[in-house]
């Protein structure tokens, strides 16, 4: 099992990220999750740079590997124009690099005017983006596509890597995670829910790479750990497809009214109790995710950074040292 970061594209700064990429590696994690956003979840976190331009710099301070969870190559940008940035990061990183693709959010894609499709047509329009992506990396001519939602006309990608990249394909439900098991490299998601990974693993996924993340709030005191995880992430405890359906950071705010500390308090560790972080980490472990992320909200990285390099990750390590 290995453990990375979860750089927070919607929270931090561009050098904030690269600086928490280059600390992460120092700290002893084994790779980086990155968010792709156009918007923030809301105001407070105040964040949202173009990832592709943090990739390029991250490359630059870290060897680790970088995965992006995720990217949408459905509406917001064509997938011609993905398959390009990410053949750039791959060469950039040496190779060490994972896309990660997902049906997108309304929050993101809606800005260009475009009618937000229902899930089925997302996923069918996201199948054919990992076509189209998967034969610009590896054709030697010049690509042309004329599909049900996508056209590509006379393209060819030059700078790519030697390998074609891993497509790792995120699934909230039964029915994206039955996509991932039939056409991705790896399997991502945010929920520890054993049954999808199990049906990522029957359905066609086996034994490829099934990575998950989730969120932690460092922070001198638990009170003030609850504190900034319900004032900076309340939207991490909206349930069910509100992620996936709500156009603004405006309407999280709304919807997160609904969401209590107390709830907050109960989803998230908070601390700086290095026990309360090793646990967050069980029921990925349990569930049998070959790598797990986690991601530090608010100001105090700089410290759950060195909680976990002397703590956290050597007795996770200890429980977890086989595979």
């Amino acid at each position: 099992m290995k453990f990375g970061y979860f750089l927070s594209s919607e929270e931090y700064t561009p050098a904030q990220l690269i600086e928490q990429a280059r600390l992460a590696e120092e700290a002893g994690f084994d790779g980086l999750w990155i968010s792709d956003h156009f918007h923030p979840w809301n105001d407070e976190q105040g964040q949202s740079a173009f990832v592709w331009s943090t990739i390029g710099a991250i490359s630059q301070v870290c060897e680790l590997p970088v995965t992006t969870a995720v990217t949408c190559p459905t509406v917001r940008i064509h997938p011609a124009v993905i398959a390009q940035a990410a053949a750039t990061s791959a060469v950039l990183l040496n190779g060490r690099f994972r896309l990660g693709v997902g049906t997108g959010e309304a929050l993101n894609e809606h800005v260009l005017g475009s009618v937000w499709p229902s899930v089925d047509v997302r996923l069918e329009m996201l199948e054919e983006a990992v076509e189209i992506m998967r034969r610009l990396w590896t054709e030697d001519g010049f690509v042309n596509h004329h599909g049900k939602h996508y056209m590509v006309d006379t393209a060819r990608i030059y700078t790519r890597p030697d390998e074609p990249l891993p497509i790792y394909l995120s699934g909230f439900g039964p029915e994206a995670t039955d996509v991932a098991a039939r056409i991705a490299d790896g399997y991502l998601t945010t929920t520890s829910d054993p049954e999808l990974l199990r049906r990522f693993r029957d359905h066609g996924g086996g034994d490829r790479p099934a990575q998950a993340g989730f969120k932690v709030s460092y922070a001198p005191t638990a009170d003030e750990g609850v504190e900034q995880a319900h004032r900076i992430w309340p939207n991490a405890g909206l349930p069910g497809e509100l992620a996936q359906v709500l156009p603004s950071p405006r309407h999280f705010e709304q919807a997160s009214q609904l969401v209590t500390e107390e709830s907050t308090a109960q989803s998230v560790a908070c601390g700086p109790d290095a026990k309360a972080h090793l646990e967050a980490f069980t029921p990925y472990a349990e569930a049998g995710f070959d790598e797990v992320y986690v991601a530090n909200i608010g100001p105090h990285s700089v410290d759950m950074m060195n909680l976990y390099r002397t703590e956290v990750l050597p007795q996770l390590r200890k429980e977890y040292s086989h595979g």
